[in-house]
């Protein structure tokens, strides 16, 4: 029997979806987060009280196995979306292919509200494996579950995140630090708590059942500005080096041969091009006052 209480978030174990997790508890959800590595996700349990988080281990390339994940529950969330596959030939399966799958599956064991997470982005030269997928994952969703919410995030921060934590690790070991391009990309950076809050409040307007909203945060910054930041917040100096795209997009191939590459090509694209809203983003259609990147920072880098 279906709840509408009952939430399961696909990817809930990763930086997006520890914060997604925590929300819902506070707004009383019993959340599940199918994992293909539990243990990892056992920290999840506490952010809730006895039984509220679920992590178990589980498969999204099954229908079986998400129809058996996702029983009984009203909402489900996928934040799942790689920047880049590393196998070629099957480019996009995690982002088009799994977003279709969960979409489809969903609807047919009667879940109510699908969220699914994509990205900002004004465009880009078409060779961006990431906006692409991106884009044929919403499509593929919408196919499948028409009132599904899209939500559109720009540049992400928070305790865990990737880009700002490396960058201020780079900042410690580094006597370079590598700006792409001439580092004019602009950003919206906003706050993963504040995504977090967008996806519980847009369960309860049903007005936004299937929209598509851009979440962003209260000021927009270069590329060189977020990197003056982090400098200002660990308090280090370091110069900045220049680098074309065309060289970093050969760098990032040759880094991907790596087991643990330290950057993805879906990254390199991602920061290539503006990641703005026009609109001002959905944060105040909820009543959301988005955090401050100066705020937030000093609480988590060093």
């Amino acid at each position: 029997m279906t709840s509408s209480r009952n939430a399961i978030v696909f990817g809930g174990s990763g930086f997006l979806g520890h914060a997604v997790v925590q929300a819902l508890v506070a707004a009383g959800y019993t959340v599940r987060v199918p994992t293909r590595e539990p243990d990892k996700a056992l920290e999840l349990k506490v952010l809730g009280a006895v039984g509220q988080v679920v992590p178990f281990l589980a498969s999204v390339r099954a229908d079986a196995a998400v129809a058996l994940a996702a029983e009984g529950c009203a909402v489900a969330i996928n934040l799942i979306g790689p920047l880049c596959e590393k196998n070629k030939k099957n480019g996009g399966l995690a982002t088009v292919e799994t977003a279709a799958r969960l979409a489809r599956v969903a609807k047919s064991v009667g879940v109510k509200h699908f969220i699914h997470i994509s990205f900002l982005s004004q465009g880009g030269d078409g060779r961006s494996c990431y906006a692409q997928t991106k884009i044929r994952g919403e499509e593929a969703v919408c196919a499948f579950f028409p009132s599904a919410v899209i939500l559109r995030p720009s540049l992400m921060f928070g305790p865990r995140d990737r880009f700002f934590t490396r960058l201020a690790l780079m900042a410690r070991y580094w006597f370079l630090l590598p700006l792409l391009g001439g580092g004019e990309v602009r950003f919206q950076p906003i706050y993963v708590g504040d995504v977090a809050a967008a996806i519980v409040a847009s369960l309860g307007d049903p007005a936004a059942q299937g929209g598509t909203f851009n979440l962003v945060g209260p000021r927009t910054y270069s590329l060189r500005e977020l990197g003056q930041e982090v400098l200002r917040v660990t308090g280090r100096k370091r110069p900045f080096l220049p680098v074309p795209v065309w060289l970093a997009r050969g760098l990032v191939r040759f880094l991907s041969l790596l087991p643990q590459p330290p950057i993805t090509q879906g990254t390199l694209e991602f920061l290539a091009v503006d990641s703005v809203a026009q609109d001002g983003g959905a944060l105040p259609r909820w009543g959301i006052m988005p955090a401050a990147l100066e705020d937030i920072l000093p609480t988590y880098l060093c």
